[in-house]
């Protein structure tokens, strides 16, 4: 009876809500697989730091999918002297899947992850910048950009580690560039948080935690704390390697106990719109937490970051 019920809600999720999540769930086998020996080997605070291409794959391969079953609504959002708004919708969903494969089998991390930070990029200048300087006050599109920006960050220390000499003393400007960006989203987060503490945690927007959460403002204050003392420990450049880990282990901890249970709580009978955000919120600060544990394993086991 209860697996009768648990099909019939299955086939009655919506693909552009079912297909993200079977992606992202894929990703995570395969990245489960694919890290085997190098999570067994590992210990202590490294087992965080052996999972956070996972942290990058499945949210990656989610929206990969996502831009796949909802293109036609996310080719308007392509900038208008952009040509061809449907084809680049579909080209970022490939894209974007193309690169969690890569992440997830470590084949061509490099490459992929120079391009992936690469086009994140372009997106903030093509269609956040705009958004922001139309209103300058507007801290969701700031937050939003900053986000964005961290993604890229992180795809770009990724791509800076894969040389031998970057992973031993991290000189690689990739991996430089990559600490600085998510040094000053952190440190604007953590503002946020502090001023707004009743939002999610991690990437604080629109959505605020709910009120069934214990210690939700709590949660809100002690990880602006957690995202100041990061952020400017990256800018610094002082213990970063130790900065980034506790911070992205505190965020992947938050997803777990804040947004896992968030999502789970939306009742099979809601609309797709309740869903979807579920979803979008869910993977966007799994992403994030995959961004700083990828600068993590990026960053070299020194108290000083070169470069």
């Amino acid at each position: 009876m209860h697996t009768a019920i648990t099909v019939a809600v299955f086939f009655e999720i919506q693909p552009y809500v079912l297909w993200p999540y079977v992606a992202g769930a894929a990703l995570t086998l395969i990245t489960l697989f694919a890290t085997r020996n190098h999570f067994s080997q590992a210990s202590g605070w490294d087992k965080i730091l052996a999972i956070g291409g996972l942290c990058l794959a499945a949210p990656f391969a989610a929206f990969g999918a996502e831009h796949l079953t909802i293109a036609r609504a996310i080719a308007p959002m392509v900038p208008s002297w952009v040509p061809w708004h449907l084809f680049w919708a579909y080209f970022v969903g490939i894209a974007l899947i193309a690169a969690a494969l890569s992440i997830a089998t470590q084949i061509q991390v490099r490459l992929s992850c120079t391009l992936l930070g690469s086009m994140l990029f372009f997106f903030v200048i093509s269609l956040h910048i705009p958004r922001i300087i139309a209103n300058p006050r507007d801290r969701f599109a700031w937050a939003v950009a900053l986000r964005d920006l961290s993604f890229a960050g992180g795809a770009w220390a990724l791509a800076g580690s894969q040389s031998e000499k970057s992973r031993s003393n991290g000189t690689s400007r990739m991996i430089t560039i990559g600490r600085l960006v998510i040094a000053i989203a952190a440190i604007f987060f953590a503002v946020e948080h502090f001023l707004h503490p009743a939002a999610l945690a991690g990437v604080p927007l629109e959505k605020l935690t709910p009120v069934w959460i214990p210690g939700r403002l709590i949660v809100g204050y002690l990880t602006g704390a957690l995202l100041l003392g990061a952020g400017i420990s990256l800018l610094l450049g002082k213990n970063p390697k130790t900065a980034a880990t506790y911070l992205g282990a505190w965020v992947l901890l938050v997803v777990l106990l804040v947004y896992l249970p968030m999502v789970l709580a939306i009742p099979s009978s809601a609309d797709g719109g309740a869903k979807i955000e579920g979803l979008n919120y869910f993977f966007d600060t799994l992403l994030y937490s995959g961004a700083v544990l990828a600068l993590a394993t990026a960053l070299p086991r020194s108290s000083r970051a070169t470069g």
